[in-house]
């Protein structure tokens, strides 16, 4: 039974909580300036950031090891951002989100390459525009990020779970022999992730205690995920695995290219992850959502027609598609899975070209969180100050996945989460420095600019 589960502790621990609000914040009282809650990207920097500015951070995670989901993305490659020109950067993160691209100019992929060199690990831009490490994996700019918040003095604290707020803002945290005690602190950055994966630590356990505070939480949903479709158990069972290469998807009048790979119950791969937004939407609206597939996007009708309609001989449509088009088994074998509206197809050159050209299934749903690469919904951008700090809860900022927005992988996801703890850092440094009392009896002085940070 944890302190706050236990009638009497819980009631020691409140009423030290409400003595605490009656006594005048002073930097002698704090156990830090900033307390940030989560180790991930968005934490980490949250945590640099105020330090650069002077205050003493403390970071709380309740993993036994900091950026597990960080780790997790690059091992493939660590993608930190992208190339592309910053206007059509910032449409990435889909219309109404005017928030998130204006917190992106705070700190933009310029910014976060110039970050990443100042750690010693160069990057490179890849063929597709992406961004990453020369060293490819995520570890060794981890560990040197990590030695860089050392050097800052930020005091990281492992398996330490954040259980809620007091009335006066402060966190209360429960340690690793499960006591549970108030953090005093002038400012708390919330970095707790969003739901996905949460065998790595964010598992959107966070959003009763916030709810309960005030906070207004968007339902948080799947995003950049994969979908379930409705396979035959002969294609499922032969084609699992395989992915469809250079294809064209679209939901309503959003398109995506790239690949896909077929799985037991659907499809996964970049190319539907792209497409996270308009396929949650449909769902949530008709409860399925209609995706066409274009297996020779580079191509039209007319030219697919023509190449099917040259001499067959003795083949199997199958094999003469395959000859004429290029197209893998798993493609003709999706061909054969969506029966034509009207009838063999096999004399009808038209209609097969029409059905490789725009090939219709319907899915019924999303992957679950704990396959998901990414979590839409989350805390509204509404109640939250430019800064990222709460308008009904001042001192407290809330930053990365735990935000409301949305983004397809590519980069903008990490550099939206970075961007966002510097915003918060620096605002957290500022709102300490503007409103918590010195030793002599005033505050340390006014605002600074995220401008005036150095090493970026």
């Amino acid at each position: 039974m944890s302190d706050l589960e236990n009638p009497s502790r819980a009631d020691d621990i409140l009423l030290k909580a409400e003595l605490a609000a009656k006594t005048p914040i002073t930097a002698s009282s704090l156990d830090a300036d900033v307390i940030v809650i989560g180790a991930g990207p968005a934490g980490l920097m949250a945590a640099e950031t105020a330090a650069r500015h002077g205050a003493r951070v403390i970071v709380f995670d309740r993993m036994a090891s900091p950026a597990r989901k960080f780790l997790l993305a690059g091992r493939g490659g660590l993608n930190l951002t992208h190339s592309e020109n910053l206007d059509r950067f910032l449409q990435r993160y889909g219309e109404g989100h005017d928030a998130i691209a204006r917190i992106v100019r705070s700190f933009t992929p310029e910014h976060m390459v110039a970050w990443a060199h100042g750690l010693g690990q160069p990057t490179f831009v890849g063929s597709s525009g992406r961004i990453f490490p020369k060293a490819m994996k995520a570890s060794p700019l981890l560990r040197a990020w990590l030695q860089r918040l050392t050097e800052l003095g930020v005091v990281l604290k492992l398996r330490h779970t954040w259980v809620g707020l007091t009335d006066q803002s402060m966190p209360l945290i429960r340690g690793p022999d499960g006591g549970t005690c108030e953090q005093r602190c002038g400012a708390v950055i919330l970095a707790l992730g969003g739901a996905s994966w949460p065998k790595l630590g964010s598992d959107g356990s966070w959003v009763a205690p916030l709810s309960t505070t005030g906070f207004d939480v968007a339902a948080l949903q799947p995003s950049n995920c994969g979908v379930t479709i409705a396979w035959s158990d002969l294609f499922a069972t032969k084609f699992a695995g395989r992915p469809l290469k250079r294809i064209a998807l679209r939901v309503g009048r959003e398109t995506a290219r790239g690949e896909a790979m077929i799985t037991a119950r659907g499809l996964e791969g970049g190319a539907v992850y792209a497409l996270s937004r308009p396929i949650r939407k449909a769902l949530s609206e008709t409860g399925e959502a209609l995706l066409t597939i274009d297996l020779k996007p580079d191509m039209v009708a007319a030219d697919v027609a023509a190449r099917i309609r040259t001499t067959r001989g003795r083949r199997s449509l199958s094999n003469h598609l395959r000859k004429v088009l290029a197209l893998d088994p798993q493609a003709i074998g999706l061909l054969h899975e969506m029966p034509f509206p009207q009838g063999e197809p096999e004399l009808d050159t038209v209609a097969i070209a029409d059905r490789i050209k725009a090939m219709p299934l319907k899915i019924s749903g999303l992957a679950g969180l704990d396959r998901a690469i990414s979590t839409a919904g989350g805390v509204t951008l509404a109640q939250l100050t430019p800064g990222l700090m709460a308008t009904h809860r001042p001192g407290v900022f809330v930053v990365g996945e735990m935000l409301d927005w949305d983004a397809p992988t590519g980069g903008y996801l990490l550099q939206a989460c970075f961007a966002t703890g510097v915003v918060a850092g620096t605002s957290a440094a500022e709102w300490v420095a503007a409103n918590i009392v010195g030793v002599d009896g005033t505050t340390r002085g006014g605002p600074t600019t995220i401008a005036a940070q150095s090493g970026w």
